[in-house]
């Protein structure tokens, strides 16, 4: 038979031990855990997001509060909690250590490293979970954030505070965009001359959410091999993470990215990628028995997102001018953008580029399909010298896609058609891009150049990639000043427009078909 009263004077020694503070506010004792989530009786006064300490160490966070006890997410798979231990408040809300320190490291979301190096230690205390800055307190979209990427800055252009979806199925390259971007801002770092038009250095901050360690491993080390670790923090919950860290992933990326705003620096941060995220979120949501809705995810699923990607802003000069650009990544099945968690985040985002595995399938890298993808900032977000060039090239692009299919019938064309059929041809070649090679805004003003205005209609469209290299090459040996002019963001004048004239029609006699 159990002796009651050794029983409790066994739990008042432990509690005596854990904690000065005996009172039933702050104290609780376990009731279960299952699989990682912790059910406790006490806490009565425990608030949502804050965090509480357990007795045999290690740490949770408050994430349910029911009549008579609080559910917890551990925060450490190594945890071993069983019945009866002791919890107890701390009475802070779970927050990361945000600072400059934080720059060419790899951390977990709440900015434990991972990279062997020293904990951060000093800086700012930045919460989780926070209230995004309000409309007075923003001003429009209108400054270019450059990907480097020819077929976005040209037709899908995205600006400084802007969130732009990056969806598709997987292996498609949606990853190799946001990392080609990343790599694109070593451009505009202190001290870069290339930088012409002065615009704000750009800090990166990426978030792997549920991905292999292997591979977050490699995109660490190509970061470093294209000096552009220096600027970027990587913010790291891998599939061998528990849910609750996975959960938290994107808002301590978010956390840190407010912290640099706050500062008045323009910051990118990608989210790589909320799909993941959303499984991790129904996990935990399902253990704590929350009702299921469609797909089996909670009725709060949106507001999971929402929440999230409304803290990407553009602040006012009067709030510091600072902005946070957001590109989360959405992974689909077979293509299908109408399906729950893709919608959703549609609805949330100012754009999406849409990679389709049919043109990924033929050889166009990045598969980017021009009709349904689209930025709901448009020219704004464009320097004069890109729209000038670009032009209506997103609708001549779908029109000629639409054309190809029609054209597949075989049947008798008409000049213009045939014509416009060519020019698509080699507009689709020339917005083809290696991964790892973004492109300056000249480079990208000479490759669109060259085809929009019919100088390649002449030049077979199996040699329009090599044409494109040489004549970037041939303009950056012979014409360097050409390139400095070019990268002004100033709109192409009759006096530019000439020189390009009679630059490519003089490489075009030495090029060799």
């Amino acid at each position: 038979m159990i002796d009651s009263q050794s029983v409790i004077k066994n739990l008042e020694n432990r509690l005596k031990n854990f904690s000065q503070d005996k009172s039933k506010e702050n104290i609780g004792i376990v009731e279960t855990n299952q699989d990682g989530v912790i059910s406790c009786s006490g806490l009565s006064q425990a608030g949502m997001g804050e965090i509480v300490d357990f007795e045999k160490g290690g740490n949770g966070v408050v994430f349910n509060l029911d009549e008579d006890s609080v559910s917890i997410i551990l925060l450490d798979v190594n945890l071993t909690i069983k019945e009866g231990d002791i919890v107890k408040r701390t009475g802070k809300i779970l927050s990361i250590m945000a600072s400059e320190d934080l720059l060419g490291r790899v951390v977990t979301p709440l900015g434990k490293p991972l990279d062997g190096k020293a904990n951060i230690t000093k800086g700012k205390e930045m919460p989780l979970e926070r209230i995004a800055a309000g409309v007075v307190q923003r001003e429009p979209v209108n400054t270019p954030l450059k990907t480097g990427v020819k077929s976005i800055d040209a037709t899908i252009p995205i600006g400084r505070g802007q969130r732009e979806l990056i969806i598709g199925d997987r292996g498609l390259g949606k990853t190799a965009i946001a990392i080609d971007t990343i790599i694109n801002q070593r451009l505009f770092q202190p001290g870069n001359k290339e930088n012409k038009q002065k615009l704000k250095p750009v800090i990166c901050i990426y978030v792997a959410i549920g991905q292999k360690d292997s591979s977050i491993a490699q995109i660490v080390n190509r970061l470093k091999e294209e000096q552009a670790l220096d600027y970027t923090i990587v913010v790291s919950a891998s599939s061998s993470a528990p849910a609750a860290l996975q959960y938290l992933a994107p808002y301590g990326g978010s956390a840190i990215a407010e912290y640099f705003m706050e500062k008045g620096a323009d910051v990118l941060i990608v989210y790589d990628d909320l799909t993941k995220h959303a499984w991790a979120y129904r996990q935990i949501s399902l253990v704590l028995r929350r009702p299921a809705g469609r797909e089996a995810y909670p009725g709060d699923i949106f507001y999971l997102h929402s929440r999230l990607l409304e803290r990407a802003v553009r602040l006012n000069e009067k709030n510091g001018g600072g902005s946070i650009t957001a590109l989360p990544i959405i992974e689909t099945q077979a293509g299908d953008i109408s399906a729950y968690i893709p919608t959703n985040v549609i609805s949330i985002t100012d754009g999406q580029i849409f990679l389709e595995a049919n043109l990924f399938n033929i050889g166009i890298r990045p598969a980017i399909n021009a009709g349904n993808s689209v930025s709901r900032v448009g020219g704004s977000a464009q320097t004069g010298a890109i729209k000038s060039v670009a032009g209506k090239m997103r609708l001549d692009l779908a029109q000629y896609r639409e054309l190809a299919a029609f054209a597949q019938f075989g049947s008798e064309l008409d000049p213009a058609t045939q014509k416009q059929l060519d020019r698509g041809q080699r507009l689709t070649e020339i917005l083809k891009q290696p991964q790892y090679k973004p492109f300056s805004e000249a480079e990208e003003i000479l490759s669109i150049w060259s085809v929009t205005s019919g100088n390649l209609d002449d030049i077979p469209a199996n040699t329009v990639t090599r044409f494109e290299t040489e004549f970037i090459e041939y303009v950056r040996t012979h014409e360097r000043k050409v390139m400095d002019e070019l990268s002004d963001g100033k709109k192409l004048d009759e006096k530019k427009i000439k020189m390009l004239d009679k630059m490519i029609k003089d490489f075009k006699k030495k090029f060799s078909i």
